[in-house]
């Protein structure tokens, strides 16, 4: 089992779940953060600290979709293991449906 990020963490950020992972894996894309699947240790501290709950145990249902795109990402986009503040309308985006084909960015963030 890996913990994966999801469409809410799109245009979100917030970056909570970057301070509490103890191996770093986390890599930063332009408008969102994904985890890399063979680094994650499936501790899940980072599901709990996530202000727009968009990580999941891979095991949930619906996580077929976000198993892959995690794993493509993390091993293009920069690992981010300092936070930064988040994007001044990051709150206005949480709940958004359909955030992965409105949103999505497939450019890498600037990382560390």
């Amino acid at each position: 089992m890996t913990y994966v990020v999801t469409e809410n963490c799109i245009k979100c950020k917030f970056m909570d779940c970057v301070d509490v992972c103890p191996v770093d894996c986390f890599y930063e894309g332009e408008n969102m953060l994904v985890i890399h699947p063979e680094e994650c240790i499936d501790c899940g501290v980072c599901e709990p600290e996530c202000p727009a709950e968009a990580i999941y145990p891979d095991t949930k249902d619906g996580m077929e979709e976000w198993l892959p795109l995690n794993k493509k990402y993390s091993e293009i986009w920069p690992n981010i293991t300092e936070v930064r503040e988040h994007k001044e309308d990051a709150e206005e985006f949480v709940g958004i449906e359909e955030k992965y084909k409105k949103f999505f960015s497939e450019k890498p963030g600037e990382g560390d």
